[in-house]
Order: C-alpha cells, then sequence, then structure tokens
C-alpha cells in the first residue's frame, strides 16, 4: 500500500484526487483498493465540475443541520461524524494501463467533512 497525504482548506471540500490515485498505482492491470482511515472525512466518485463542485458541498452542508447533538460535547464535530455515514470510507476501482479506469466524467473526491486538515489516503492492489 502507498499512502498519499492530502491538505484540505475547508470545513466541507470536494478535493479531486484522480492524479495522486494514479500516480501510487504501480501496477498495470487489475483492481485498486483506495481507503482513507478518518471517520470524519470520505470517498466518493462524481464529476469534477465547478458548478457541481459546489453544489455537493451545499448539498453535504444541508444532509445534517445544525442541532444539540450528544457527541458535541466532546469535540464539537457530531455533523461531520454523521454526515460521513452518507460516503464510503473506501472504494475498489478497475486498473488498466497502470490508471485507475474511470468513465468519461468520473475523479475520485476526498470528501473532507470536518476540515482544514491534513488527510491520508492508501493506495493498493487488490489481488
Amino acid at each position: 500500500m502507498k499512502n498519499i497525504s492530502i491538505v484540505t482548506g475547508k470545513k466541507i471540500e470536494f478535493v479531486d484526487i484522480t492524479g495522486k490515485i494514479n500516480q501510487a498505482i504501480d501496477f498495470e492491470q487489475g483492481a485498486a483498493l483506495i481507503f482513507t482511515p478518518h471517520t470524519t472525512c470520505a470517498l466518493s466518485l462524481n464529476e469534477n465540475e465547478t458548478g457541481l463542485v459546489s453544489d455537493m458541498e451545499r448539498f453535504v452542508e444541508s444532509l445534517v443541520p445544525p442541532g444539540n447533538y450528544l457527541h458535541d460535547r466532546i469535540d464539537n464535530n457530531a455533523q461531520s461524524h454523521l454526515a460521513s455515514l452518507c460516503f464510503e470510507h473506501s472504494l475498489v476501482l478497475p486498473v488498466k494501463d497502470g490508471r485507475a479506469a474511470l468513465g468519461t466524467w468520473q475523479s475520485v473526491f476526498l470528501v473532507e467533512l470536518d476540515g482544514p486538515r491534513t488527510r491520508s489516503v492508501s493506495v493498493g492492489s487488490i489481488t
């Protein structure tokens, strides 16, 4: 497994990490496991179009409204934990010619839900 580091700049942010994923893939064919070990960020596939990315960030903000959450007494990020329930923390992607074999408009996003932070993502082959 190779680890990549992503620095986020906002509380909620979709960061296109497709290029970093492709750089971390070190085999020609098969499947890659992409995993983030953080509970307040996630991974997603979608189109990297500026308006859509803004729409996705606003959508995440609307998923869990401000409230009086019990977890907030510990570290005030219950909204981030609850929003993460709507996403995945790992992806399995086909690999062809040493790159993720994505659809024409697909990009791999790290979904930051409790930033800004430095996040890690692991990339490895599934054998």
